[in-house]
């Protein structure tokens, strides 16, 4: 079961549905409880999923743990996936009273709270913790205090099926948009968010806004308001990470996150410093110059996530979680 406080829509919702409809396909019944309203839910129940609506808020939380425990043992649910603070917590709490395996997925990877957040959320209510990149596992396990085989990284792959574009799709795009075949496109795709180093982006653009055939896109929802108003401000007005790579497109990405263990430095890219817009231009102009160089780290940009980053393994991975987590509990 799958429980999300959230009601927006962004990467974390759509890994939940992707994950939640292949576990389907893959024999197992799976449940989501979210908030009444979510576009989740709205969503999982298109895809013939069983959905329920539960206030996860704390003032309603009395009312809403003895609903979780009816739907726990109506379904007899025994492993519970949590993926926002919220539902840790009301889920937690609910899996522990009736006697149910805990996963606990963190999506982002911004700093935990220390304390006893930390202890409890990834510690006491929860039997094994995924992340989505390496780098947020060493943290975890230092701060809950939970063994280090019980914490695990499992980033969200890509479904090589749908991101294979045709070079008629390419032309149709540029067309679209008003870039010509001899301009140089360089953009990101993201839900917006101030650290995903978008005003970096923008500001890299204001520093080759010389550079005639040099064009740059940012698509995605989220604050996009924030930063249409940055590129009016620079006057841009005139002038994607894994699904990039897997294009065979070089990449350009700060080390901070999950994203070095895709860009790794003149291997499938060029790691950049947060906040530096200066190495960001850098690396573009370089990139711009040098086709070979471009297709080179495209070439094994793509190996890279064929071997590392695809959603079977994904699949794959987070199976092999709950069942060792089921077996557990089966076997005491």
């Amino acid at each position: 079961m799958h429980l999300e406080a959230s009601t927006g829509w962004g990467g974390q919702e759509i890994r939940i549905l992707r994950e939640s409809v292949g576990m389907r396909a893959r024999g197992h019944e799976v449940i989501l409880a979210v908030m009444a309203g979510a576009e989740l839910g709205k969503r999982a129940r298109q895809a013939g999923l069983t959905v329920y609506e539960l206030d996860f808020r704390r003032s309603a939380w009395w009312h809403s743990f003895w609903r979780l425990c009816r739907i726990f043992k109506q379904h007899a649910i025994e492993v519970v996936n949590t993926h926002s603070s919220l539902d840790a917590w009301l889920g937690g709490l609910v899996a522990r009273w009736v006697g149910c395996k805990v996963v606990r997925t963190r999506h982002l990877s911004t700093p935990i709270k220390r304390g006893l957040n930390s202890r409890l959320l990834y510690g006491k209510l929860a039997d094994f913790v995924v992340t989505t990149c390496e780098s947020i596992v060493e943290t975890i396990v230092r701060q809950s205090g939970k063994e280090r085989r019980f914490c695990r990284s499992v980033p969200t792959g890509i479904a090589a099926e749908h991101v294979d574009v045709k070079p008629e799709e390419v032309l149709a795009f540029r067309k679209q948009w008003g870039f010509s075949s001899k301009e140089f496109v360089v953009g990101t795709a993201c839900v917006m968010r101030s650290w995903k180093g978008i005003q970096d982006l923008l500001l890299a653009a204001d520093r080759l806004r010389h550079i005639a055939d040099l064009r740059w896109v940012v698509i995605g929802g989220g604050h996009a308001e924030t930063y249409h108003a940055m590129a009016k401000e620079l006057h841009l007005g005139g002038k994607v990470l894994l699904q990039a790579a897997y294009l065979r497109r070089p990449l350009i990405a700060t080390a901070t996150g999950g994203l070095g263990e895709v860009c790794l430095d003149q291997i499938t890219g060029i790691l950049v410093s947060p906040f530096r817009s200066d190495q960001v231009a850098e690396a573009v102009l370089r990139l711009k110059e040098s086709r070979s160089e471009r297709e080179r780290l495209g070439d094994r940009a793509r190996v890279r996530v064929v071997e590392h980053f695809l959603w079977q393994q994904t699949l794959d991975n987070m199976e092999q979680i709950f069942l060792h987590v089921v077996g557990n509990s089966r076997a005491h």
